[in-house]
């Protein structure tokens, strides 16, 4: 591992925002914000009350939270967090060296209503309540373009059934892709599985879209990757949908089926791998 890296793992281990494989977590994240808003620090998660929707001391509601998966740099997380101060924002990565970016600029900041965990998506299930989390954002998702490789793409309906746990009822999920072929799956799955489309869009940037009534200011918001704009050609997509009806598995096989005769296209996330190889960060 190279220093640079050392220094970051290291660096978010005295991360109060920051929270590795966090056990003993469902339904206790509001009360966590809360801490991280006031201290004491360090923050005990032990001690932590759980919450229901309803907060127990003060009757009222507690604050939304909003999940950004497979964060990376957590931009998405933390401009979030800027936007609605009053919400709750956690992002989700394995990569402690990128999530190092964005708790880093949350701490220099002040922003005290966005954290970090490092964990893989697949164990997401672990650290939420049911219907603790009230929307998702998956911003720039490695595609996974091979048809093998299809069940990692975090829009499979394998991914859904585990979201589907904690979302509440009429969460929303959020694509943000410049990958045609993950943008043109999502919209399968959600037609084969009748879940409800609230937006769909092949150019989010585009005049139409932002100067409809569908545009959300949330889509503003940039990351990294997407600034680096080497794939200056390609669009990027956006969908916005509810996981509100069951996803048999009986189907999945059918899904298989359909996405065989997709067509590849490289991406922006494809190029970036070629001509720009990973580097320490």
């Amino acid at each position: 591992m190279g220093q640079k890296k050392l220094i970051k793992f290291a660096a978010i281990k005295s991360y109060e925002n920051v929270l590795e494989y966090p056990q003993g977590m469902p339904g206790k994240w509001n009360a966590f914000f809360e801490k991280l808003a006031t201290g004491p620090y360090p923050i005990s998660l032990d001690t932590l009350e759980m919450r229901s929707s309803i907060s127990p001391k003060s009757g009222t509601p507690a604050q939304p939270l909003t999940l950004e998966l497979a964060c990376g740099r957590g931009e998405y997380a933390v401009g979030l967090a800027r936007l609605f101060p009053e919400q709750n924002f956690l992002g989700l990565d394995i990569k402690g060296n990128r999530i190092w970016k964005g708790a880093s600029i949350a701490n220099k900041d002040t922003i005290k209503n966005v954290a970090f965990v490092r964990t893989q998506i697949e164990q997401s299930i672990q650290y939420f309540a049911k219907e603790e989390v009230s929307e998702i954002w998956i911003t720039f998702p490695d595609p996974q373009l091979r048809l093998s490789k299809a069940k990692k793409r975090l829009t499979h309906p394998q991914f859904l059934r585990l979201y589907q746990q904690f979302l509440q009822p009429g969460g929303i999920v959020h694509l943000k892709t410049d990958s045609p072929n993950l943008y043109l799956f999502t919209k399968t799955v959600i037609e084969l599985y009748g879940l409800t489309l609230i937006t769909a869009t092949d150019d989010v940037y585009g005049s139409a879209f932002m100067q409809s009534d569908q545009w959300d200011e949330r889509c503003a918001i940039k990351t990294y990757y997407e600034g680096l704009n080497i794939a200056s050609s390609n669009r990027i997509h956006y969908i916005q949908f509810q996981i509100d009806k069951a996803l048999p598995i009986a189907k999945d096989e059918t899904l298989k089926e359909m996405i065989a005769a997709f067509e590849v296209t490289e991406t922006h996330d494809a190029k970036r791998e070629r001509t720009h190889p990973k580097t320490e960060e």
